[in-house]
């Protein structure tokens, strides 16, 4: 079986440039500081490099009766 590749993410990802200002487009983690972005998942966001989650605020589930 082969082995699946990593999928890389550009750079320019991150980073939106709008009148000559540069905006950053992902979250950067609150404990690592600047420069490393906090990865997008469904419902948290998630620092690859210490593991720090923050989920989104859940959504008014019907229950099942």
């Amino acid at each position: 079986m082969s082995k699946e590749k990593k999928r890389e993410i550009s750079v320019s990802k991150f980073y939106q440039v709008t009148d000559n200002k540069v905006e950053r487009t992902r979250r950067e983690c609150p404990r690592c500081g600047k420069g490393v972005f906090m990865a997008v998942h469904k419902d948290r966001l998630t620092c690859g490099k210490c593991s720090y989650t923050e989920f989104h605020k859940e959504h008014t589930k019907k229950s099942k009766q």
